[in-house]
């Protein structure tokens, strides 16, 4: 009778990194064979939710060995295999492993049964994935010569172990020669179609079945909490005083569609180039494509539509340089500007104040060098939160550690903490000149004008100390759109423009 294992648990946090299997046991020459056989597990999508192949050219980089990789595509698959696996060196302890599969095959293991990983991987790869398990008593994997994948790796089975006598633990449709000369049978994460299959040439006494659906995956990992801050194309009808405008409202509406889409596969970039030091992160490992529940191959194939789309949608409302500019600098900074200490703050402040200007040129409305100075530095310090909540969690874990990929330290906290509230104090400054300005200028004579700069330095005071007591929820911009003192603030800011005057407040 077959067993299913069809949890559907949240895979996202499947790092092996809670557990080290103990070390397996050297196979003795007589020793009695329990009598199913060995256990033979494939690697790629079946011990781990990943292709290592795919995992190696990464490593690679964008550098010569790349190119050189590429070129041996063009010959035997085991001798490109060989480079990558001997080139672009990935660390086993942070792949995202299956656990219900490790629980069975250390139950396996108990009762007596030899574990072999059998995988069309390169056999260096298949070596630093074994001697870091200890699990296996042997290995099967291509040399540089032979690939061993589908007929080849059944062929080398049956003449090592005899068909009909080990059980074959797969996940693809490559597998199935395999399964057809294994006595019996495990699927893990396989298509209906491959199960199926596999269920008439072999016997299957296990199906594991924990990923969860690659439509959730794909919207999880475009990040859609993150659109709230593509809110701010709309702030140019508002400080124009054109809530009426109903096409100024339908460009925007665009300009948000666009940045969505823009911004959404950034994200995939930043994760797929991210992959190492997200899995070494507390929370950052649970992302999709680190966590193995989104496949690296299908997160490069969105990138190129959701920007396809951003830029489409940006060159329907006349803003496509802007979006153009958005794509340009988030690529610099996700590929090497995010390393630059000081420097990857500064960009982040300026990809929110180029929402700002697709705002304007969206909807026709220019923005004024008050609203540009505010904003700079009003952004600056919610960038600077973004770091030093980072460094927070990072300094409770590990005092004196750096960020992978950032350039910080954890000493660093303080001087961070500094120029963040200098900032948000700059841009309240800036503020209230701008208020004296509408006033000397009788713009509006009302006093309750002033209310708004109180309560915007309030606000990002606020948000300052939930970062320092270690409140805050990574992004500031996502804590305020589920703060209850936020959105009153923004109702005294609401409050407080209609009180203050009836006529437009000129130039911000």
């Amino acid at each position: 009778m077959t067993a299913v294992i069809d949890n559907r648990m949240d895979v996202n946090g499947s790092g092996l990194l809670r557990r080290r299997p103990a070390g397996g046991q050297p196979w003795v020459a007589g020793a009695t064979e329990p009598p199913d056989g060995p256990v033979c597990v494939d690697l790629d999508g079946t011990l781990v939710r990943t292709d290592t192949l795919i995992e190696g050219i990464l490593a690679l980089g964008l550098n010569r060995r790349l190119l050189k990789a590429l070129l041996l595509l063009f010959g035997p698959r085991a001798a490109f295999k060989e480079f990558v696996g001997q080139e672009g060196e990935i660390n086993p302890a942070l792949l995202p492993y299956n656990d219900q599969l490790l629980s069975w095959l250390h139950e396996q293991k108990a009762q007596g049964r030899r574990l072999i990983l059998t995988t069309a991987a390169d056999v260096r790869v298949a070596h630093a994935i074994a001697d870091h398990l200890g699990i296996f008593d042997d290995i099967i994997a291509s040399d540089g010569v032979e690939n061993n994948k589908g007929p080849r790796k059944a062929k080398a089975l049956i003449q090592r172990y005899g068909a009909g006598n080990f059980t074959y633990v797969g996940n693809g449709r490559a597998d199935l020669s395999v399964w057809r000369a294994a006595g019996k049978g495990v699927t893990v994460n396989a298509p209906a179609g491959v199960v199926s299959a596999a269920s008439r040439v072999a016997g299957l006494t296990l199906k594991i079945n924990d990923r969860p659906s690659v439509g959730r995956a794909i919207w999880r990992a475009m990040r859609p909490y993150q659109w709230v801050k593509n809110l701010l194309v709309f702030v140019p009808i508002i400080t124009a005083h054109a809530l009426t405008d109903l096409s100024a409202w339908a460009g925007a509406a665009l300009m948000f569609a666009a940045f969505c889409a823009a911004a959404s596969g950034i994200y995939l970039i930043n994760d797929i180039s991210d992959l190492c030091s997200d899995r070494l992160h507390p929370r950052k490992r649970h992302r999709p494509l680190a966590s193995g529940a989104l496949t690296v191959p299908l997160g490069v194939a969105l990138v190129p539509v959701l920007l396809g789309l951003g830029l489409a949608l940006g060159a329907a409302v006349g803003a496509l340089w802007v979006i153009l500019g958005y794509v340009a600098l988030s690529l610099s900074y996700s590929l090497k500007l995010k390393e630059k200490p000081l420097v990857d703050v500064f960009i982040l402040a300026a990809l929110y104040t180029v929402r700002l200007v697709g705002g304007g040129e969206a909807t026709g409305y220019v923005l004024s060098l008050w609203l540009l100075a505010f904003s700079s530095f009003m952004f600056l310090s919610l960038a600077l939160i973004k770091r030093v909540e980072e460094l927070r969690a990072l300094n409770e874990l590990s005092p004196g550690s750096s960020i992978p990929r950032r350039g910080y330290k954890t000493c660093d906290l303080s001087i961070l903490q500094l120029f963040g509230c200098c900032a948000s104090f700059s841009s309240s400054i800036v503020l209230a000149l701008y208020v004296h300005d509408q006033v000397a200028a009788q713009h509006t004579a009302s006093i309750f004008l002033w209310g708004i700069v109180p309560l915007m330095l309030f606000w990002q005071c606020r948000l300052w100390l939930t970062t320092v007591r270690g409140n805050m929820q990574y992004d500031p911009i996502i804590y305020a759109a589920h703060d209850r003192i936020s959105w009153l603030v923004a109702v005294g800011l609401i409050t407080t423009f209609s009180l203050a005057s009836s006529r437009p407040l000129v130039g911000f």
